[in-house]
């Protein structure tokens, strides 16, 4: 964590919730922290804008940090090499894992915990 310094964090959401798959979010709530404490915070619709292209759209809102349920491999690529943390394999109230992030007690994963092959043709659950 910067510690001193502006971040943006995104959560997937749904119902005050952390939705659980990232490649099929269709909205975040994106924070704006400053020395570790909530300044302020919006929902962004993703208007339908799929697996591929969400890391890019992240990365355009100047997010940080993603704070989401389950993605796979792909996905923690693309955001890493767009300069975005993740914090994978959470569950919960998407302000109690900001508040958690900002103090240092969320438990989370940095790689992929969505063990599966990605073919697009049938439903999977990345839960």
């Amino acid at each position: 964590m910067k510690g001193d310094n502006n971040m943006r964090i995104a959560v997937t959401y749904l119902n005050n919730q952390i939705f659980q798959h990232f490649g099929k979010t269709q909205e975040f709530k994106i924070y704006e922290t400053m020395n570790n404490e909530v300044i302020g915070s919006q929902i962004l619709n993703t208007n339908g804008i799929g697996h591929g292209a969400l890391a890019q759209y992240l990365a355009n809102n100047n997010v940080e940090v993603l704070i989401c349920g389950g993605l796979g491999n792909g996905a923690v690529n693309a955001l890493n090499a767009a300069g975005i943390k993740v914090c994978a394999g959470v569950a919960g109230s998407v302000d109690e894992a900001v508040r958690k992030y900002l103090k240092g007690t969320l438990e989370y994963f940095e790689t992929s915990n969505c063990n599966h092959h990605h073919d697009h043709h049938g439903e999977h659950a990345c839960h």
